[in-house]
């Protein structure tokens, strides 16, 4: 009895405890498994009774007249109200930006009429008030966002921390940014796609995975070219004051960045530009637009730039870089001990906002560069599926994030063990309990400063493979998520800030959620090497006209490295597979190739006598331009005919993971004969689509 009633409760909270893995064969979580995961959600159950209890709570919480402080609806359709609303109760909407008053009564069925004007408004029902998100049906597509110029564009994609520029101190920043997106505007491109630019952790600078930030809700400010916003005069003063100039240039001439060290050196720099703008003795020019910033900012800033001195601190003093286990009171943002710690550091907690300030208004400047130069839409950003569970973000959203679960994947036919990412993700009842508090401001802190959102792995957005601490990736489960909510926010969030938005909607895809994204006109993803069918690859003509597409990703292969095998070759080397499945997988490959050469013969963008890696990579350039996708992304790996690609997933890191460097400046790259060439022959691609559509 108690296994069925602990079935009971994981199904009520949204965990499937039936499902089916990637090869189509249904799979169960086992009762020991339940009951880890809902242990690590809040609920006991390790007795009947505690199983009887946690059901009751959540029973109790579920017939609670409204679930939250925010409703959220579509625009124009009518809502029907969580719980037992009777007939012709009264409500009045208070539209948020005018003086519109709307008054009626709920219909026959108990619903909200549908509202024509987007936005968050106040709506008083019965004797409850709340907001009612009305949201637009879907985000702005690629025409829209063109103004009906072009209905089939390009763009490029770039890793920010691979650019170079001269005095960049080893790492790439937003003033090479601001010259990659110039020269891309220049060859046609209308956007550029961005790795993750996520705040990490200023005492923990080991930490450089732009896929585990400690926040979503703030920027990496190593990134920061800060002589562009305080003047090259401050920065080289900075730099003398502290010796750095030697420094610098050491760690500009390696191929590999040595994160620890630029984060060492960039924050010394920051530092010294922070003494010089606070104690001048008089004002700083730019003060009044920090001080609107901090303002701006409000809480959430504040939580941040204490967790960034508190953490600081804790190391300092030999204790945990997790929050977690830190003394009681420093685990509470709102605790009386936090805030004497702020006062009594109010100089750091100042400079960690100091720092962010930078980095926004750097990456203001090159989103406006990238639209000054011509692009519609510009910089395209990255946001991660979650966080790291010792982060600021999980610190200061406690009731909205699932710590004590990890992010990651059921095993599968590649990954046999399965994954964990090492990363915590949102709580989809602390979501509803607040208002989607912790959603909204992470949208709109990523949408501040570009034209487009790339969502990682847009699955998460229906559900997530959850493992408990400690478990094995094959104990954890599938938690479901306010799928249709999510996505109704992202489209009012996009339409409000005019951005595109694109779903990575790459892996194990539950049935009909590429469909909801096409419906929403968010762009779902579509690889060259993924558009295989039974004789073949795709033919051009049937690729998705609703998807993005691109040649590859950060995780996989460049066309250069896949023909050449280069990705077998590290995965052996990296130990992730043996030598028989390194054969294994050669053979096919080689298949696999023969397989696109055909293809792209049979699409006449090759000679049966072209057999040389260059013209391959040109025609596969030409044959997603002509596709019937609105955007094609091609990454600077395949812009420069590259070999290695950026991240190497799996558990053994022999791969410099996130560390290479561009050789050339930011400013020529695109400039080479063979680069210029095949953005060229993409631009072509893209203006005969549009021609002959």
């Amino acid at each position: 009895m108690s296994d069925k009633r602990l079935a009971e409760l994981a199904q009520a909270v949204g965990l499937s405890i039936e499902w089916q893995d990637a090869a189509g064969q249904p799979q169960s979580v086992s009762p020991e498994a339940q009951r880890a995961l809902l242990e690590a959600m809040g609920y006991p159950v390790q007795t009947s009774q505690q199983i009887l209890e946690s059901l009751a709570t959540l029973q109790d919480r579920q017939r609670n007249r409204l679930a939250g402080p925010l409703l959220v609806a579509e625009q124009g359709q009518p809502l029907e109200l969580p719980g037992d609303w009777a007939a012709g109760i009264p409500f009045q909407l208070h539209e948020e930006d005018s003086q519109q008053v709307h008054a009626g009564r709920l219909d026959a069925r108990g619903r909200l009429p549908g509202f024509r004007t987007p936005g968050y408004h106040r709506l008083e029902v019965g004797d409850q008030q709340l907001l009612l998100a009305v949201c637009p049906p879907a985000c702005p597509d690629v025409a829209t966002l063109m103004n009906g110029k072009s209905r089939h564009i390009w763009g490029l994609a770039a890793q920010l921390y691979a650019l170079r520029r001269p005095g960049d101190g080893g790492l790439g920043d937003t003033e090479a940014l601001e010259q990659l997106v110039r020269s891309a505007a220049q060859a046609g491109a209308q956007a550029l796609a961005l790795s993750p630019v996520h705040a990490m952790f200023s005492a923990l600078p080991e930490h450089y995975s732009p896929y585990s930030p400690s926040s979503r809700l703030f920027f990496n400010v190593l990134h920061a070219s800060a002589g562009c916003i305080m003047g090259e005069h401050a920065l080289g003063h900075a730099l003398a004051t502290n010796g750095l100039e030697e420094e610098f240039a050491r760690l500009e001439a390696f191929d590999l960045i040595d994160w620890p060290a630029v984060g060492a050196a960039r924050l010394r720099m920051l530092r010294q530009l922070y003494e010089s703008f606070g104690h001048e003795g008089k004002e700083h020019l730019l003060t009044p637009d920090f001080d609107s910033f901090c303002r701006v900012g409000g809480d959430a800033l504040r939580d941040h730039c204490r967790f960034e001195a508190l953490q600081a601190w804790q190391l300092a003093r030999g204790q945990s870089a997790d929050w977690r286990d830190w003394p009681e009171p420093l685990r509470d943002p709102r605790h009386a001990e936090v805030e004497r710690f702020a006062q009594e550091h109010a100089e750091e907690v100042r400079f960690h906002a100091f720092a962010q300030w930078l980095i926004a208004r750097c990456l203001k400047r090159a989103q406006d560069a990238a639209t000054g130069a011509g692009m519609c839409i510009g910089l395209i950003a990255d946001l991660a599926v979650g966080a790291e569970p010792i982060g600021s973000q999980a610190w200061s959203r406690q009731s909205e994030f699932l710590p004590e679960l990890a992010v990651g994947a059921p095993p599968d036919l590649i990954n046999r063990a399965g994954q964990n990412w090492g990363i915590t993700a949102f709580s989809p009842d602390g979501l509803r309990q607040n208002g989607y508090r912790a959603f909204i401001e992470m949208l709109r802190a990523n949408l501040a400063h570009v034209g487009g959102l790339r969502i990682d792995h847009a699955m998460g957005l229906s559900r997530l493979w959850l493992i408990p601490e400690g478990a094995s990736p094959k104990d954890g489960a599938y938690l479901n998520y306010p799928m249709r909510e999510l996505l109704s926010l992202i489209c009012l969030e996009a339409t409000r800030h005019r951005a595109l938005i694109i779903g990575e909607d790459l892996g194990t895809v539950p049935p009909g959620f590429s469909e909801e994204l096409a419906r929403r006109n968010i762009l779902g993803m579509r690889v060259l090497y993924f558009e295989q069918q039974d004789d073949g690859f795709r033919p051009r003509a049937d690729w998705s006209a609703e998807a993005l597409a691109t040649s590859t990703t950060h995780d996989l292969p460049s066309i250069t490295g896949w023909l050449e095998g280069r990705d077998i070759q590290s995965r052996l080397d990296a130990g992730h597979i043996d030598t028989e499945r390194a054969r294994t997988d050669q053979a096919q490959r080689e298949l696999d190739r023969q397989a696109l050469i055909d293809t792209l013969i049979a699409e006449g963008l090759l000679r049966a006598d072209q057999q040389d890696p260059a013209a391959l990579l040109d025609a596969c350039v030409e044959f997603l331009g002509r596709t019937p996708a609105p955007l094609v992304l091609l990454p600077l790996e395949d812009v420069l005919g590259h070999a290695e690609q950026p991240n190497l997933p799996g558990p053994v890191d022999q791969h410099p993971n996130w560390r290479r460097r561009w050789p050339i400046p930011a400013d020529r790259l695109l400039s080479q004969p063979y680069a210029l060439d095949r953005l060229r022959r993409l631009d072509r691609s893209r203006l005969w689509k549009e021609h002959h559509d």
